[in-house]
């Protein structure tokens, strides 16, 4: 059960201290706004406790109801970005922020529903790692074709990252470093990898040159922001320069880091967070954390990170089933692919994408949706062949089964294979076939003979 133990510790640890850092975060500006300094963290709270509720659902469910709710949730994710894209480029035409059909409305990366705010592409990686998972499983080794590969997983991959990278190009990255995880734990050969490589970087080019048509939060016309940051990333301006331009958030988040030093200035001591650093909440929280918690503070997060990479791929490695193994490599390079590119976008390894922090970062989509994701890892950890034969063993008080979680099923013995017959040896003298002189007359016995008429040995 170790792996089931990280799991839950690790996560447990980050989702408490992304509440922490998030209250740390929003209370100045909460208060200066609406006089409550606790409106976000509350928020981000009942979000969290709805995620909470997701983990424990999906840690009950099986293998099977995973492998069929993949392609609902896919078709229901195409769905939702295909309604925000068309509303966004409705908005663009008409020249407003938003626009709405009903009681749904548009703006940028959100749809909101009747008051509730949805993330489509939040659902749409939880969605392709169920729906990429169970394809890749029941392909099995005719993957290594590539008719097989190219049919259904290229096409419906291709259109899920044009609806998404149309407006968030730091998602689209993450759900190609996801299809990678998928790849690379089903054992696809090195010139797939290739060719998927030069298809993506060309794919990744599109998509930034179309932000100067609109695309994103860019406009007709103006700057090409996605290049811009591009530029600003392998050219660096002067520091001076960048307090007026482009790079004014990546200034700041570099001040927040330096005043922190290696302790920090104390929780909740913050001057960056005075709305002094654009989204300091959200895609440059841990500039805050730096800046409040040191180099220690952000160790701590890094190493919880790492401890949560280690044992989802311990997980992936363990089990028996080919769906969950390629699963749980999936989610794993989903969660740690989004921690590096947002912590290397802070301290300027990596260009801005404007990804969240995974359980740090304020947003209650994707809060929910990581921590289900989360939950499944969970179910596939109890259903490791070591830890399933350790918990019918010992089983849990029945309450406890009731509420947490059921016991996962017993692994299936393998037959063993037979072992080759031995060699025979010389025939036996008893069994060696007579001369023509020693041999019976045809249909006499030696030992006994027939007795009767036929009717009578019938009887």
């Amino acid at each position: 059960m170790a792996s089931y133990y990280l799991l839950i510790s690790s996560a447990g640890l980050l989702l408490l201290i992304g509440l922490t850092m998030v209250f740390s975060a929003t209370s100045v500006k909460d208060y200066a706004e609406d006089g409550n300094a606790t409106a976000s963290v509350v928020k981000q709270a009942i979000f969290a406790v709805i995620g909470v509720g997701a983990f424990w659902a999906c840690q009950r469910l099986p293998a099977t109801t995973y492998r069929a709710l993949g392609r609902p949730l896919l078709f229901t994710a195409i769905g939702l970005l295909l309604v925000l894209n068309l509303l966004v480029a409705w908005a663009r035409v008409s020249g407003t922020d938003s626009a709405s059909i009903g009681p749904i409305e548009a703006y940028l990366n959100w749809l909101f529903i009747g008051g509730i705010q949805v993330q489509p592409s939040e659902l749409a990686k939880f969605a392709l790692v169920l729906w990429g998972a169970h394809v890749i499983a029941r392909k099995g080794a005719a993957l290594g074709w590539w008719r097989e590969l190219a049919t259904p997983l290229v096409p419906m991959v291709g259109l899920l990252f044009v609806l998404v990278g149309y407006n968030d190009l730091g998602t689209m990255i993450c759900l190609l470093a996801l299809v990678v995880g998928l790849l690379w734990a089903a054992g696809v050969r090195l010139r797939v990898f290739g060719a998927l490589s030069v298809a993506g970087l060309v794919g990744v080019g599109l998509l930034i040159a179309v932000a100067s048509l609109g695309a994103g939060s860019g406009e007709r016309g103006a700057e090409n922001y996605r290049l811009a940051r591009l530029i600003s990333f392998f050219n660096p301006p002067d520091p001076e320069e960048c307090k007026l331009t482009d790079c004014y958030q990546l200034f700041q988040g570099r001040l927040a880091i330096e005043h922190g030093g290696w302790f920090g200035v104390g929780l909740g001591k913050s001057s960056l967070k005075w709305d002094w650093l654009p989204e300091a909440h959200n895609d440059f929280i841990f500039a805050i954390v730096a800046e409040e918690l040191g180099v220690v503070g952000c160790a701590v997060i890094l190493t919880l990170f790492a401890v949560l990479a280690y044992t989802g791929l311990r997980i992936a490695r363990r089990v028996d089933d080919p769906f969950r193994r390629l699963a749980a490599a999936a989610v794993t390079t989903w969660l740690v692919s989004q921690a590096v590119i947002n912590v290397g976008g802070v301290v300027g390894l990596m260009p801005i994408t404007g990804l969240p922090l995974p359980f740090i970062s304020d947003g209650g989509s994707a809060l929910v949706v990581t921590l289900a994701a989360v939950g499944m890892l969970a179910s596939f950890a109890r259903a490791e062949p070591d830890a399933a034969r350790a918990l019918h063993a010992r089983p849990p008080a029945r309450w406890v089964r009731l509420l947490w979680a059921p016991l996962p099923p017993l692994p299936g013995r393998r037959r063993r294979t037979a072992p080759p017959p031995a060699a025979r040896g010389p025939v036996p003298r008893a069994r060696q076939r007579r001369s023509d002189e020693e041999a019976a007359p045809r249909g006499a016995r030696q030992t006994r003979a027939r007795s009767g008429t036929a009717s009578e040995r019938r009887r």
